[in-house]
Order: C-alpha cells, then sequence, then structure tokens
C-alpha cells in the first residue's frame, strides 16, 4: 500500500466532504485571496481578507488560509505585515516545473531555465506524481549545494487516467494502482462503485480523479474502465495503454467528423490539384499493414534523368485546425504499436480509409517530385496537394522477391528506384550518417495473443528503399521550410524540425569503455565531423556478432534523443543540417504540422506578399507536447514486448538458455539470451557466494566460485519465475562450480 492508505485513513476519507479539485487539494477560497490580491496595485491588510471573504468561511479558518498561502510563498508578506501576491520569479521563488519522481519517493521538478533540477523530500512532495506540472517554492538549506523545494500546487496531472487492482470493501472500494512510483490508493464512492456495473475485487480497473478533500490523505476517483482479470491479454495491453496516457476510445463528435466526408475526393478541391494519376504508382508496407502513409511513383524522362515521387496522405486535408479531430489528434499525437495491435492517432474511417493510399483508389496527397539524376542528385523538385491511384500494393516480401530478379509487377520501376537509393544511401553515409542497425524483436502469436515464438525482424533491400526516399522527403521539405522564410524576406519565419543534438562526451566516453569490456576498440576522434566514421566503422566491426544487438542499443543510448523542435540545429545522426517529418501524418501530428506550414509557404509564394507567420511560442509548445507524446508511445511499445517476453518465457520455467550479460549492478546481474532477445535478472543473493563490485570497469567478481562476470561474458541460466504484472524474468546462474550446470 502507498503511504497514507492504511485502513483508518481510508474510513476517514470516506467521511470527508468533497471540497476541493483534483489541482492538488488547494481550497475555492485560496483562489479567491490571491485572485483579490493579483487585482490590487496596494498590498491589503489580513482584516480586509477577512472583511471580503466572511460570506465564504469563519475569520479563523480565512486567517488560518492566509497563513498557510504566506509559509508556503502562494503570497506574499511585506515588512508592514500586509499581503500581496508575487509579481515575479525572482520575487517569491515559486517556480513552475514537471515532477521526475525517484523510486524512494522523492522527486526532482524540472524547471525550465534552471540549470539545476529542484530537489523535493517525500515529506514535501504534497499531491504530486510523477510527469504533473507544479509550482514549487525554492527552500535552500544551509549546508546543501543543491535548492530543495516543496511542491504548493498540482497545476496539471500528467495521467487522465491511472490503472490498478480494484480493493472492494463493504460500500466502498479502493484502487491500488498498478505503478507505484509516488503514488497513493484511490477511494471510489459507493455511488461511483455501483455506476462502475459489475466488478470483481482484484479486477484491473482505469480510474480518473474526480477531487482530493482538503487534509484527506486518498484522492477520490470515478472508474472510467473496467478492464478485467489481470494476467490477461486484453487486460494487460489496454492497461499499458491507459498507464501511457493513450485513450482507447474516441469520443462520439471525432467519429461523427470523420464520416462526413464523402468517399471520394470530388468538387473544386479536386479540380485545384495537380492530377498524378496516370503515373506508374505503388505502395510497399508491411504484410500486415492497414494504413498505408506513403507511395511512390517513377517516370523514366530519358538522358540519364528520373523522377520520384513521394506521395504522402493529405491529412491536413481532413483534419483541419481547431475541429474535434484535430483536437483529439493533437491529444494523441501519435499512434502507438504494441505487439499484437495498433491504437491509432485518427479514427478508422481515416487511417484505413479515406487517408489511406490503398490500391486502385484515387486519393488526396501531399506529394514530392524530385528529378533526379542516375547517381541520385536532385536537379529539380516540386512540393503540392495532388491526386493519385496507386496501381499496385507490395508487401515488403513481394517487392523483395522482384529485387532479388523473381518475378513481379513494375519490375522496371523497382529496379531502377533500388539503384537511386542505394545512391542515395551512400552519399548520405559519405556527408556523416551514422549506420545504427538495430534489432527489432517480433512475435509469432495465437489467435488470443498469446506468444508462440520469438524472431528478429530482417532488413532488407525493400525496406531500405523506402527508407531512403522518406529520408529523401524529409530532408528537402525541412530545407525548402528553413529557406523559405528567407526567400519571404523573414528570416525568422518558424517551422517544426527533427533534430537530434550532438552527443555528450562523457556519455561517449562511458560507451567508449564498456566496449572494451566487450573486447571491441572504438577509438574517438578529436573532431566531432569525424565521430559518425569512427562509429560506423565501429558497428561494421561487431555486424553478426553475438553481443551486437547489446551494443547497438548501447551507442543509441549514449546519443541525444531526437525531438521536434522550432529551433533548427541539423540532426547529427542523420548528418543533415535540415530535416523534419513530412511523410507519416496518419500517425504523427508533428507531420500534420508540417504539411500545414508548406502549404501555407507554397501559397505564399504563388499569391505574393507576406501572410502572417506562424506563433513560434505556439509551435514550440506544440513540439514539446509531441515530443513527450513519443516518449510515452515508446515506452508503451516497450513495456508491451517486455510483457510478450515473460508471457513467452513463462512456459519455459524450468529450462536453461545460453545468454550474454548486458547488464551489472550491485543486486544482480542482467543477462539477454541469445535467441528471444528476452532480458532477465540473476539475483547476487541467489548465487550463493560474496561478490567484489568495480564500479569503474563494471565488473563483479563472485568470490566463492572465483569467476569473474564482465558485460557480453557468455553465461548459461535456467528460468526460476516470472511475474507477467511486473513485466520481470527471474534467471539463476548454472554454473559447474556451483554444482548445477
Amino acid at each position: 500500500m502507498a503511504k497514507g492508505s492504511g485502513k483508518g485513513n481510508r474510513k476517514k476519507t470516506q467521511k470527508k466532504s468533497r471540497k476541493g479539485g483534483a489541482s492538488g487539494g488547494k481550497l475555492p477560497l485560496d483562489d479567491m485571496i490571491l485572485r483579490h490580491l493579483a487585482g490590487r496595485d496596494e498590498p491589503v491588510g489580513v482584516k480586509n481578507l477577512v472583511r471580503k471573504f466572511s460570506h465564504m468561511a469563519a475569520e479563523p479558518k480565512i486567517r488560518d488560509r492566509v497563513q498557510r498561502m504566506v509559509q508556503s510563498g502562494t503570497i506574499l508578506e511585506t515588512p508592514s505585515r500586509k499581503l500581496k501576491a508575487p509579481r515575479s520569479k525572482k520575487e517569491h521563488l515559486v517556480l513552475k516545473g514537471r515532477v521526475d519522481m525517484t523510486a524512494k519517493g522523492s522527486a526532482y521538478v524540472v524547471v525550465e531555465g534552471l540549470e539545476e533540477d529542484v530537489y523535493v523530500p517525500e515529506s514535501r512532495m504534497g499531491r504530486a506524481f510523477d510527469g504533473d506540472s507544479v509550482r514549487v517554492v525554492i527552500r535552500k538549506r544551509k549546508g546543501k549545494r543543491r535548492a530543495e523545494g516543496e511542491i504548493v500546487e498540482v497545476l496539471a496531472r500528467a495521467k487522465e487516467h491511472y490503472v490498478g487492482s480494484l480493493e472492494k470493501h463493504r460500500g466502498y472500494a479502493f484502487v491500488v494502482p498498478l505503478h507505484r512510483k509516488g503514488m497513493r490508493d484511490i477511494f471510489i464512492p459507493p455511488d461511483e462503485l455501483d455506476q462502475a456495473g459489475p466488478i470483481e475485487s482484484g479486477d484491473r480497473v482505469a480510474v480518473e480523479i474526480i477531487e482530493w478533500p482538503h487534509r484527506s490523505s486518498n484522492p477520490i476517483g470515478r472508474i472510467a474502465y473496467v478492464l478485467g482479470p489481470s494476467e490477461e491479454n486484453e487486460t494487460e495491453m489496454r492497461s499499458i495503454l491507459l498507464s501511457n496516457g493513450f485513450p482507447l476510445t474516441f469520443p462520439p463528435e471525432v467519429l461523427e467528423a470523420a464520416d462526413a466526408f464523402p468517399d471520394a475526393p470530388t468538387g473544386e478541391d479536386a479540380k485545384a490539384r495537380r492530377d498524378l494519376r496516370d503515373i506508374e504508382t505503388f505502395t510497399i508496407d508491411p504484410q500486415d499493414a492497414k494504413d498505408f502513409d506513403d507511395a511512390l511513383s517513377f517516370r523514366d524522362l530519358g538522358d540519364g534523368r528520373y523522377e520520384v515521387g513521394i506521395h504522402i496522405a493529405d491529412v491536413a486535408h481532413f483534419v483541419q485546425p481547431g475541429s474535434a479531430l484535430d483536437k483529439e489528434a493533437y491529444k494523441r499525437a501519435t499512434s502507438v504499436y504494441l505487439v499484437d495491435r495498433v491504437n491509432p492517432m485518427l479514427p478508422e474511417r481515416l487511417s484505413n480509409g479515406l487517408c489511406s493510399l490503398r490500391p486502385r483508389e484515387d486519393k488526396h496527397a501531399f506529394s514530392a517530385l524530385f528529378e533526379v539524376d542516375g547517381k541520385g542528385h536532385v536537379q529539380k523538385e516540386w512540393f503540392g496537394r495532388t491526386l493519385i491511384h496507386s496501381d499496385h500494393r507490395f508487401s515488403y516480401e513481394d517487392a523483395q522477391i522482384v529485387l532479388e530478379g523473381g518475378e513481379g509487377p513494375h519490375q522496371k520501376a523497382l529496379l531502377q528506384l533500388n539503384s537511386l537509393a542505394e545512391a542515395l544511401r551512400a552519399q548520405r553515409f559519405e556527408n556523416g550518417s551514422v549506420n545504427f542497425e538495430t534489432e527489432e524483436v517480433r512475435f509469432r502469436l495465437d489467435e488470443e495473443g498469446k506468444p508462440l515464438g520469438i524472431y528478429l525482424k530482417e532488413r532488407k533491400a525493400a525496406h531500405m528503399l523506402v527508407e531512403d526516399f522518406m529520408l529523401l522527403a524529409n530532408k528537402r521539405v525541412a530545407m525548402f521550410l528553413s529557406r523559405s522564410g528567407a526567400k519571404s524576406g523573414d528570416a525568422s519565419r518558424p517551422a517544426v524540425y527533427r533534430v537530434h543534438d550532438q552527443p555528450d562526451p562523457e556519455k561517449l566516453k562511458a560507451f567508449e569503455a564498456l566496449v572494451r569490456e566487450y573486447g571491441h576498440k572504438l577509438r574517438l576522434p578529436e573532431s566531432p565531423s569525424e565521430l559518425p566514421k569512427a562509429i560506423n566503422s565501429f558497428m561494421e566491426s561487431i555486424q553478426g556478432q553475438p553481443e551486437q544487438g547489446v551494443l547497438a542499443r548501447m551507442a543509441i543510448r549514449s546519443m541525444a534523443k531526437a525531438v521536434y523542435t522550432t529551433d533548427n540545429i541539423g540532426h547529427f545522426g542523420l548528418g543533415f543540417e535540415d530535416y523534419t517529418h513530412f511523410t507519416s501524418p496518419i500517425r504523427r501530428y508533428p507531420d500534420v504540422m508540417v504539411h500545414r506550414l508548406l502549404s501555407d509557404a507554397l501559397d505564399e509564394f504563388k499569391q505574393g506578399g507576406s501572410k502572417q507567420r506562424p506563433d513560434k511560442t505556439k509551435l514550440e509548445a506544440a513540439c514539446q507536447h509531441c515530443s513527450q507524446m513519443e516518449r510515452k508511445a515508446m515506452d508503451a511499445e516497450y513495456e508491451s514486448i517486455k510483457y510478450k517476453q515473460a508471457e513467452y518465457l513463462q512456459d519455459h520455467v524450468g529450462e536453461a538458455f545460453a545468454g550474454r550479460v548486458s547488464g551489472i549492478t550491485t543486486w544482480g546481474i542482467f543477462v539477454e539470451l541469445n535467441e528471444s532477445r528476452c532480458e532477465g535478472m540473476i539475483r547476487l543473493d541467489s548465487v550463493g557466494s560474496e561478490f567484489v563490485h568495480d564500479a569503474k570497469k563494471n565488473t563483479l567478481y563472485a568470490v566463492d566460485i572465483d569467476r569473474w562476470f564482465r558485460m557480453g561474458d557468455p553465461v548459461r541460466i535456467r528460468v526460476e519465475g516470472i511475474s507477467l504484472e511486473r513485466r520481470e524474468m527471474n534467471f539463476a546462474l548454472l554454473d559447474e562450480r556451483l554444482g548445477n550446470a
């Protein structure tokens, strides 16, 4: 149970009145006092406040609240003991930030503009949860270098829904959150429990916090979803989505808006588009894909010149700014790809229907046409809204057969496109692109979603062909947007970019040391411009080695994270000065934003004159939101993979497997299994030996069995136990010196 969630506290919670809200327990009286003071030019005395708000509370209560607000820094007391609202951050040292909770219950509040995060001990966390936006009062203490703070207000919750297990009592219930970090159990009153319908103790539910009464230890919640018994596939996958902030259904008004569109392009809009329906066009996607973001077209212009078209679903045509569809797409910001399903950003009518570039259907598109020579150099380019007609739908496997010399449609076009893609790829690596060949785990599932096997996705020429042309389109659109401001006389005209900063030197040194532990060499050059070549050379040297996957993942972790922003600092990993996301608007909201920006820029050039430029502040806020939701989607995807890996190994408890050491801590050894890439832990207290941990070299020495453990070392393990709820796989070390090999 979370702190303050015992039965005694639970009974008290039931009796509390429902004053206050989910904003962290702040009473309406506080709001009124702060609003009153903010509207006054001069400070006022406490007697003034007592008279002003006597209709809301008795004098002792008003004075008590004023004193609490002064102590928290919400309002200020002048030397003459009068009161005023703070005017600036410096005046009151109350800052806005985001909570980054630790496993121990304390937290750091990340404040934009501050070099160091503000440490908040558990006793001063107030009612904040991990990820919440809060106001924190700075309280510096003697003898401590880092500023400490106290959270005085929750401005916005990071989550709309909290997933947990229901504990029913006589007439009421509590929900025990699945993710315990910094959480409290959530009280469900009798009326809310009745409205939830048939439900049993232990069932998984998702709740929303509706209020948190003053001086109550636990928030009050409403059951939004009854997810079902735990450790069932449907329950767990839905739990993962909701826990990471992704709704399971679309609001009725969003579905109605999607259904209102005609089935095919019609009217003046169709006439205004460039008609490309007669050009040879096709899509290449996974075998099980239902939404087709992009299509390729090809024309041989003669004299060694070719026209390559990259045609992208014109989502922005349907999703207009400020509409119900737009608000919902922005809220989600991305589709989420779990092991057994896609949780889409857009309703199915759009994602799998109107916006999907399905074969033998006329479709709205936003196209990028490039005239290139045989080496992939762009001679001319054109961007604009089009009508297209895909002639054929290739799976990657079908396209690969043609590329390997087999029979299939559009053979000449595919082979020439592949030749151009190879030339583009060579240019990219020559110009500083880093070759991160990561492994992707895939599952063979039965009809109920149970994993029957695990395999690694293969990247072949067909995959890289599509990738290279998408990179070309993204790069050239970014170049156009970055130069459009200068052409229009407005050099500061903002746009949305996908950027990747230079890696942190300290992280690179740590990775270099890790590489040595695996018995390899990575020589970091002095010049940052030579770094991509050094990394590529290293990645090539470990190609096909058992530790390739682990080292590739660690290399990526040593890099900065790619984000969306209006500040165009370039993309280190790709070696591009300009890069954005234009090619996947069905599943990424930033691409929709880029389509709108590109459309505005093109209209401006056609019509002449200058339109009102985009609001950089609003664009940047949208970029930050999209970056955050992207990280949540990645967390959800990773969590679903871990769950399926644990579910797969559940049928192999007691069996032995070969693996490699993938992590070393003071409490255990992480091991990644060679075939399935499942990662579990050997707890040190299960080995029966004393250990010496060398943190600098990241090694362990088992004294009693005289064995060293280093990153990448081969080991044999036995699967000891599985926890599906915690996504944990526990291993036992097999060693002849332990007598259990």
